[in-house]
């Protein structure tokens, strides 16, 4: 494990407290130009996510309905009753969504983006010390007037993520402060995304805010349009 990674994995609560967990229940409000651009304006707008922590599984609820749920792993998407009764399903999600930018989402692509996104959020960056997890350090970079130490983190083909390799931006505390990724399944070019606010939950320390912006080719990120937001209000490991 390198010195950065052990760095910021105790900043944000230590891997031997995070290993007594198998789960974490977020309540969140998620919003930002995306849904609305995708046709899913409000549907995640107050929510909740209740996702595994050692194995890729994420479910929003209440998802469309009171009595509904999402099911997601890297291989299905689903939406089910809160007794389980399966009300659809697509296998292989990933390879389902529409080539242009500007298309509308169904149900399933929404429970499928959400379900990966918010696992890769909430379990980083405990999970790069995981099989497969390959983290090197970059230079480093001045921003916010800060010095921000990164990590470049190539993510293994069996999780479903934003892209492969993703930079990830550490404060002098060791607390994520930025996070640069490509999401595939969009097509509509690199995003940075702004974690902010942390609260103490159960030992853990999570980013209570997170927005997410347009990033150039150059790597200049674009703030006058918010793509997504997630503001928690809530987190419980189990």
């Amino acid at each position: 494990m390198s010195d950065l990674v052990s760095t910021v994995i105790e900043a944000h609560g230590g891997l031997n407290r995070y290993n007594q967990f198998s789960s974490a229940t977020v309540h969140l409000r998620v919003g930002g130009s995306l849904w609305r651009l995708k046709g899913q304006e409000g549907i995640l707008s107050h929510a909740a996510v209740r996702i595994d922590l050692h194995r890729q599984h994420a479910s929003h609820y209440p998802f469309t309905a009171p009595h509904l749920q999402t099911s997601v792993t890297r291989q299905r998407a689903a939406v089910e009753t809160l007794d389980g009764e399966v009300k659809a399903e697509r296998f292989d999600p990933h390879a389902s969504f529409p080539g242009d930018a500007s298309a509308p989402w169904d149900d399933l692509h929404v429970a499928y983006f959400a379900g990966y996104a918010m696992w890769t959020y909430l379990t980083s960056p405990f999970t790069f010390t995981s099989a497969g997890f390959d983290a090197v350090e970059l230079s480093s970079v001045t921003e916010e007037g800060e010095s921000w130490r990164r990590l470049k983190v190539i993510f293994p083909d069996h999780i479903a993520t934003h892209c492969r390799e993703q930079i990830f931006y550490f404060d002098s505390n060791g607390l994520l402060r930025r996070h640069d990724y490509t999401p595939e399944v969009i097509n509509a070019g690199p995003a940075a995304h702004y974690p902010s606010e942390y609260k103490e939950f159960d030992g853990i320390m999570v980013p209570t805010r997170r927005r997410v912006f347009r990033r150039g080719q150059d790597g200049t990120v674009s703030r006058d349009v918010e793509l997504v937001t997630i503001d928690v209000e809530s987190v419980l490991f189990v």
